[in-house]
């Protein structure tokens, strides 16, 4: 499996990408520098050679014809006034050749310099390089008389062959001390770098922590804004939103909490009258036998109907306990196996409607009461929307921060639908529209997951692999008081 690299930070990318645009912009300008400097040190020799050749040949008398002393005479003398440097002359007259060497000719005198002088009466020259590799200039001048302002050949042509040595020398020079200026100059260029990542980094260090703050629901979390540049800008719409957040999330709490408020006040409220009516509705139940059928059955609506309504203040009496932190667990060592088996029996569900699995010697801290609660909603529940028999099974798993108690509450229904398992703990859901009169408040399952929470646990819904509701529940068997 190919292992993938981790990515660079921001702080190594800007360094880098500083860094790159240094030592760009160093060897492009040293580039740039070098060639400059390397045509003006050869062009300054080349002009001070053609000069220096041209004047001393328009200064040298000659007695035409030549003959070959006059001619090595004149190659002599020459030679020894070559600027910038010594040089080697060449003199050709007809088919006289002399030089002030101890060749009469030249190799680095070309063919191509010879044409380019006779075609230019005011000379020519050519850097060229012999054959091991030694860089010359080759200079070509042709000796004129001048007669009515016009350029008369004498026949007379001069050639003087110079090594730019000391020349390549000088521009090597300066290669190399722009090599030696490179790498001090990229380490000079580390601390701009590290400055300017620092300005760039340190408003988006502000904001992710401003972020993880605003997250964490510190909503009055803002951001100092410095300068008018585009971090500026971000940290300026940042505290807009957060500014935005605060009021919007204030307005829903304002707007919750008075929620909360008159559903406790209204349940206080009906109450009283409700435990009135539950004593006469029983004390008429007791005689109904005795009236006519149709007010018979209308007394028994009047009970069943009263029964719910007894049922729905009291969930939502327990629901405004959770929603102002008002719930506490009472805890005790409880046999969890004795404690299922009680629930049951307490509902009239320990016939076949319910088939158990309970381990024996299973011992957790919990609530008895919430905790009866809880096993009545979920086997409640199972019963009545999904399908007898319903298993109830009981089961211990090592966990690393401590053994777990778990339960599966399973029926056998057809399941729940994927649409609505994302909302089955929701306060007053129900799956069908249509069941909108069953006895079920709508409270009972997010009472059993509020109840579970305060015990540190979980509480999932999902479908068995065979079918069917399955409901698990996930505690510490040691829960926190």
């Amino acid at each position: 499996m190919r292992r993938r690299t981790a990515p660079l930070g921001l702080r190594t990318r800007l360094i880098a990408a500083f860094l790159l645009v240094a030592a760009i912009s160093a060897v492009t300008t040293a580039a740039l520098t070098y060639q400059q400097a390397r045509t003006a040190v050869l062009k300054q020799s080349q002009d001070t050679a053609v000069s220096t050749l041209r004047d001393q040949i328009e200064t040298t008398p000659l007695q035409l014809p030549l003959d070959q002393a006059q001619l090595q005479r004149i190659v002599n003398e020459l030679g020894k006034k070559g600027k910038p440097h010594p040089w080697s002359v060449f003199g050709e007259y007809g088919t006289l050749r002399a030089s002030n060497t101890t060749a009469p000719t030249s190799t680095v005198v070309t063919e191509q310099l010879r044409r380019q002088v006779t075609a230019h009466p005011h000379g020519a020259f050519q850097r060229v390089t012999d054959a091991s590799g030694n860089p010359y200039l080759a200079v070509g001048m042709p000796a004129v008389w001048l007669h009515n302002e016009v350029r008369e050949p004498t026949g007379l042509v001069v050639f003087a062959t110079m090594p730019l040595a000391t020349e390549g020398k000088t521009v090597e020079a300066m290669v190399e001390a722009s090599k030696r200026g490179a790498v001090p100059g990229l380490a000079i260029a580390v601390v701009p770098a590290l400055l300017a990542a620092r300005s760039v980094l340190r408003p988006v260090r502000d904001m992710r922590r401003a972020a993880q703050r605003l997250g964490r629901g510190r909503l009055d979390t803002r951001i100092e804004v410095r300068g008018a540049d585009e971090l500026a800008g971000l940290a300026r719409t940042f505290n807009e939103t957060a500014r935005a957040l605060e009021q919007s999330v204030s307005e829903l709490r304002d707007a919750e909490t008075r929620a909360r408020r008159f559903a406790s006040d209204v349940s206080h409220e009906l109450r009283t009258p409700l435990s009135g009516m539950l004593a006469v509705t029983e004390v008429l139940d007791e005689d109904a036998e005795h009236l006519d059928p149709d007010t018979a059955a209308a007394l028994r609506l009047v009970s069943a109907e009263t029964g719910k309504l007894a049922v729905l203040v009291e969930d939502l009496m327990e629901i405004s306990r959770f929603d102002a932190r008002a719930a506490e667990l009472n805890l005790d060592d409880v046999d969890v196996a004795e404690a299922v088996r009680k629930s049951l029996e307490r509902r009239h569900w320990d016939d076949q409607r319910v088939v158990t699995h309970l381990p024996s010697q299973v011992r957790a801290r919990l609530d008895p009461r919430r905790f009866d609660v809880v096993l009545a909603n979920l086997v409640g529940n199972a019963l009545r929307h999904g399908g007898a028999p319903v298993h109830v099974t009981v089961r211990t798993e090592p966990r690393p921060g401590g053994p777990r108690l778990l339960i599966d509450v399973a029926d056998s229904g057809p399941g729940i639908a994927p649409e609505v398992l994302p909302h089955i703990f929701d306060r007053f859901f129900k799956a069908d529209a249509a069941r909108t009169r069953s006895a079920g408040s709508g409270l009972g399952l997010a009472i059993t997951l509020e109840n579970v929470r305060l015990h540190g646990g979980t509480l999932r819904a999902g479908n068995g692999p065979a079918g069917g509701a399955v409901f698990t529940l996930d505690m510490p068997l040691e829960a926190d008081a």
